[in-house]
């Protein structure tokens, strides 16, 4: 039987002038509630909605605390929407990092193959500074208010204007939302569909294991369907009682698989015949280095598909800027959604980049940094077929990051574990599958130099060869 925790049973203490995040105090509370013992392993906590209402907070802040401690270890979501404190949280959580993935450390690896990390040094300076001048010397003193709940006009112009054209969509500046990137904007989605009686989100296996964390806190259940080689099984999506999928078609992650075009066409087809939302995170589209990207599946179904973009990986996470193409039945909810949950997006940011873009200095990047990423993974590749040949890459040339896969008598875990001791930051596929599967390991490589590539690799064999002895 679950132990329940009433919602007066979490008052935390808040600090509103303190200057600390609300969601921050707000894990740090109950996270020190787990710690002493007053959160018991196994009890449930309240409904986001309830804790809300209850501190007097909007449900995002709720929902991004609850989280953030289930990336940590404290606490685990459950199918139905319950939030539980893990079983094993007082005696390890505290040893676990936000990944989850590597024992925690004062300092970080030396060489870090950890994935989403675009080298933000060659972040175009220059160039968003003159932005950034142009919109503060020209911008309207009304675009410093409070703006629609969809994003400065601006932007979404801009954004609809590059997405037609480079990424093939269906886009329309009034059907466009600005967000937070994609942690904000898919957490409002899936809001969204669950308040318009959305029960079942299907998520590609292996997939990031965040978002499914997401998905739990809004009362989805979430269903894995396994990705093969060209896409996702859409015959085990039509068995699975989904009504709404993500995928990420463009360039998987983590395998790296292409969503062939057949698998495409028999998406839009489950999506129409089941009246289901494709949510599609085009995360790294635009870095492809062996021929042009495929276009989004938005543009073949823009009522069924709410497209998902980010410049974090194009430009820099720290930005904190995404967009969405919402279908036109769900776009006054999100921007409902998005008011409720933050306001809106910094304005000066958002004109800043939609000048950024319509001047053509987004292009101008992009082709800038293609070839220096390309090179990177050139690198890996090819270090890795001298040093561990058994390590045999999947996917396309494509992105920030590769996966290989492992041979039998290694496991991830204790690799990564023996490369970590050396300085070394490689990652285990198996978090990110949801079912049992070959072992293997996630190389992000965008942030690294070229020296450094093969010399992790180097380090990576060292560690191999100590597991085998």
């Amino acid at each position: 039987m679950v132990e329940s925790v009433a919602s007066g049973e979490l008052l935390v203490e808040l600090r509103r002038n303190s200057g600390v995040a609300l969601h921050q105090q707000l894990q740090a509370g109950i996270r020190d509630r787990i710690r002493d013992g007053r959160l018991r392993p196994g009890a449930a906590l309240p409904s986001s909605r309830a804790l809300a209402a209850d501190l007097g907070l909007s449900r995002g802040v709720v929902v991004e605390a609850y989280q953030q401690l289930v990336a940590e270890g404290y606490l685990i979501s459950r199918t139905g929407g319950y939030t539980l404190v893990a079983p094993d949280a007082v005696g390890s959580a505290r040893a676990v990092p936000a990944d989850g993935l590597l024992p925690e450390a004062e300092q970080p690896p030396r060489i870090d193959f950890k994935y989403s990390r675009p080298d933000v040094s060659q972040f175009p300076r220059a160039a968003w500074l003159r932005s950034l001048r142009k919109v503060l010397t020209e911008a309207p003193h009304d675009r410093l208010a409070y703006l629609d709940g969809r994003g400065a006009d601006e932007l979404r112009l801009a954004m609809a204007d590059y997405l037609n054209r480079v990424r093939g969509t269906a886009a329309r500046p009034a059907n466009l939302l600005i967000c937070n990137g994609f942690a904000q904007g898919s957490r409002l989605v899936l809001q969204v569909l669950a308040a318009a009686g959305h029960r079942r989100l299907a998520v590609e296996d292996p997939s990031d294991w965040e978002l499914r964390g997401v998905a739990a806190a809004q009362g989805l259940e979430v269903v894995g369907v396994p990705v093969r080689d060209d896409g996702i099984d859409v015959g085990q999506l039509e068995r699975s009682g989904a009504d709404a999928v993500l995928v990420t078609a463009a360039h998987q992650f983590p395998t790296g698989v292409v969503t062939s075009a057949g698998v495409r066409a028999a998406l839009v087809a489950w999506a129409v015949r089941r009246d289901a939302v494709i949510i599609e995170d085009d995360y790294d589209a635009e870095y492809r280095y062996d021929r042009e990207p495929i276009g989004a599946i938005q543009g073949l179904a823009p009522d069924q598909v709410v497209y998902a973009g980010t410049a974090s990986k194009t430009l820099a996470p720290g930005l904190r800027l995404g967009w969405l193409i919402v279908p036109a039945r769900l776009v006054p909810a999100m921007a409902a959604a998005k008011l409720a949950d933050d306001r809106g997006s910094a304005a000066l940011d958002q004109l800043a980049f939609a000048d950024f873009v319509s001047r053509g200095e987004f292009d101008r990047h992009l082709r800038r940094m293609r070839p220096r990423y390309r090179e990177l993974r050139d690198t890996l590749v090819d270090a890795l077929a001298r040093e561990l040949p058994e390590l045999r890459p999947s996917g396309i040339s494509a992105g920030l990051h590769l996966t290989t896969s492992l041979p039998g008598d290694l496991d991830e875990k204790a690799l990564a574990a023996a490369a970590f001791d050396r300085g070394l930051g490689v990652y285990p596929l198996g978090p990110y599958r949801m079912t049992a599967g070959p072992p293997g390991l996630v190389f992000g490589y965008g942030s690294l130099t070229a020296a450094a590539v093969p010399e992790g690799v180097a380090l990576l064999a060292e560690a191999v060869a100590e597991l085998r002895s």
